[in-house]
């Protein structure tokens, strides 16, 4: 009888265990991993673990490295980190590096050095700011370093950046295979040009003239990560369309003084790549079905031999990195809606995988998670769209439960099986909503057309493909019709003031963060115009230009606020200069007026993302706090 009772607490107390769910404060406590490499002795995985910590408000990271089999974890210092990877910024006792130096004067004492104190800055053309800072002159420079610690600047006091900003890093440059030359990535355009251009373009500096060649020039678009194969042949990721960032990207080989487009012919586009060790095929990461998977492409130089892509990896999660190779297996991380990326190791032949860290399982065996659920909806157009259902842990279909839209960023970012630290499905679920999020037009990995699709048609096919997507959702018996929202990010944001003025009552709330409200004076503080003049046809001034008027007039929230009847959450980073701050004080002031149950939600240091534990943490408490107010 003992033994039985001690079998039920047992149990019990296992079935306690898995009603717990994953909440705010649970996920600020999970650990991020990122890869650095593979040793040089081609054993180990080195790799950093970045734990947040709330209380002081910022992150410590741990350095480990791990048999490329798999097994156990040592942590080691950063400095043996490094120094067990393969350095690719050295080369016959030359070094690269990278950082700032001032091109040009913009402050007040650059100007008028006796007024030390003064806090003016001066500019007399674009570019002023970008991301979440202000131009103060200064610019990133690759240096080269020679044995006995002499500097050169190979871009010798050029105004243009490389790495470029705000989010390049060492990628952008590279010793060619013999050390005489320095690849490296520029867009170098200044002020104006800058901010209207997506043209970066890959340049050859050469180490014993000291002279500059650009590789590129005949390409208008982003040309950028430059690798050589094992062969010795230059390759990189190029665009072709000067001023639209989500063109089709595509691999390109120079073999021979010949450029070859590798993935030319296929239907989609490339996140990024790496050479497999013969130089035989090149691996690359794509988004696909509403997934990011593992690609492979031969290359037949100029052979005869068909050029083909295939397909390595399948399944309901992401491929985020290529790490490297061990044998016939590559290392590679993963995540899923319910799981944050971990390092595995895929076998190519078996079509078998190896998860190597388990940074969080700990973490997660003891969670109920939510079901994600793939569905297929038709749009308006008759097309078929992949929407991602998440549904909440331990749930009964016989219940009705509040039901979220989830709009999407970008406009033309994938919606995968990623796992955000701040838009994290599995929280949302775990709260007990449920998430539908689309793969509405303008999302890569279901055809290049799709991908094209939104651009200068915000207001059109994307919305009627969100309308479409919770319309067939809420068909479902567990849906609640009566507890509707709608939430989203960036162009996400745009989505949720748009839909607010046209959704004929459907939702009960509204959440919208960084996102555009007035096109018109977007386009006016915005820093990267490039995207707005793609995008939205060109410039609100511009009468005789159709695409442009259409956009202004017809897909405009702020023309549509008249319609607008529903409560509406709306956060903003005051160091967003991508969608600037005036958008959603505007929105803000506009629901007040208009006698519209608002709040308004300010990160004074934050920019378009919300980084900082604790402002995170207010982010999904206020999140949760107005759904459950207005819910």
């Amino acid at each position: 009888m003992k033994k039985i009772i001690l079998t039920l607490i047992g149990m019990i107390s296992i079935s306690a265990m898995a009603q717990e769910v994953m909440t705010p404060e649970l996920l600020w406590q999970i650990r991020r991993v990122s890869s650095l490499g593979i040793s040089k002795d081609q054993k180990f995985i080195i790799y950093k673990v970045s734990t947040p910590s709330v209380a002081e408000n910022k992150s410590h990271s741990k350095y480990y490295q791990i048999p490329i089999e798999g097994g156990k974890a040592i942590e080691i210092e950063k400095d043996k980190a490094n120094a067990q990877i393969q350095d690719k910024n050295s080369k016959n006792n030359f070094t690269l590096s990278n950082k700032e130096v001032k091109t040009e004067k913009v402050l007040g004492k650059d100007f008028y050095p006796e007024l030390d104190k003064s806090q003016a800055q001066v500019y007399n053309s674009l570019d002023y700011r970008h991301w979440d800072t202000w131009n103060e002159g200064a610019h990133n420079h690759v240096f080269i370093t020679d044995d006995k610690g002499n500097e050169i600047d190979i871009l010798a006091n050029e105004p243009f950046d490389c790495p470029q900003k705000p989010f390049g890093g060492d990628e952008d440059y590279i010793w060619s295979p013999d050390g005489s030359k320095v690849i490296y990535v520029s867009k170098k355009k200044f002020g104006t040009e800058y901010a209207i251009s997506t043209n970066t373009n890959l340049y050859e500096y050469d180490v014993t003239s000291k002279t500059t060649k650009n590789l590129t020039e005949d390409n208008l678009g982003y040309d950028v990560a430059p690798q050589f194969s094992p062969n010795g042949d230059l390759s990189w990721l190029q665009m072709k369309r000067d001023g639209f960032e989500a063109d089709k990207n595509d691999i390109i080989v120079r073999f021979k003084g010949m450029n070859i487009n590798l993935t030319a012919a296929w239907d989609g586009t490339v996140d990024s790549f790496t050479w497999s060790k013969n130089g035989k095929k090149v691996y690359f990461l794509a988004p696909v079905d509403g997934t990011k998977q593992l690609f492979e492409v031969n290359f037949p130089g100029l052979t005869k031999i068909a050029v083909r892509v295939n397909q390595l990896t399948e399944g309901q999660f992401d491929v985020n990195q290529i790490i490297g190779f061990n044998e016939n297996k590559v290392i590679l991380t993963r995540s899923d809606m319910n799981h944050a990326n971990e390092i595995f190791s895929y076998d190519l032949k078996k079509k078998s995988w190896l998860q190597i860290t388990h940074l969080n399982d700990e973490t997660y065996a003891k969670l109920s998670l939510p079901t994600v659920e793939k569905r297929m909806v038709k749009t308006t157009d008759g097309k078929d769209m992949l929407v991602w259902v998440i549904l909440p842990p331990n749930f009964d279909k016989t219940k009705k439960y509040p039901t979220l839209l989830y709009c999407q960023g970008g406009p033309q970012g994938a919606l995968s099986q990623f796992y955000s630290f701040r838009w994290n499905f599995q929280v949302m679920a775990s709260q007990g909503y449920v998430v539908v999020a689309p793969n509405r037009r303008g999302m890569p990995g279901h055809g290049v057309k799709w991908n094209e699709d939104i651009s200068k048609d915000w207001g059109g096919q994307a919305m009627d493909d969100y309308l479409s997507a919770i319309d067939d959702v809420a068909k479902e018996s567990y849906v609640d019709k009566t507890r509707l929202g709608a939430v989203g990010a960036s162009y996400g944001g745009y989505s949720v003031f748009y839909l607010a003025g046209i959704h004929n009552n459907r939702f009960k709330s509204f959440i919208a963060h960084d996102g555009i409200f007035n096109l018109q004076s977007m386009y006016g503080t915005t820093e990267e115009v490039f995207f707005t003049n793609w995008d939205m046809g060109g410039a609100y001034w511009e009468t005789e230009n159709k695409a442009a008027q259409k956009t202004y007039k017809e897909f405009n929230p702020i023309n549509l606020v008249n319609n607008w009847n529903t409560p509406i959450l709306i956060v903003q980073g005051g160091k967003d200069y991508r969608v600037p701050i005036g958008q959603a004080l505007e929105a803000f002031q506009a629901a007040q007026l208009k006698g519209i149950k608002s709040r308004l939600l300010y990160f004074p240091e934050e920019n378009h993302w919300v980084l900082q534990p604790q402002n995170g943490i207010v982010w999904q408490r206020e999140f949760f706090k107005w759904l459950k107010e207005t819910l």
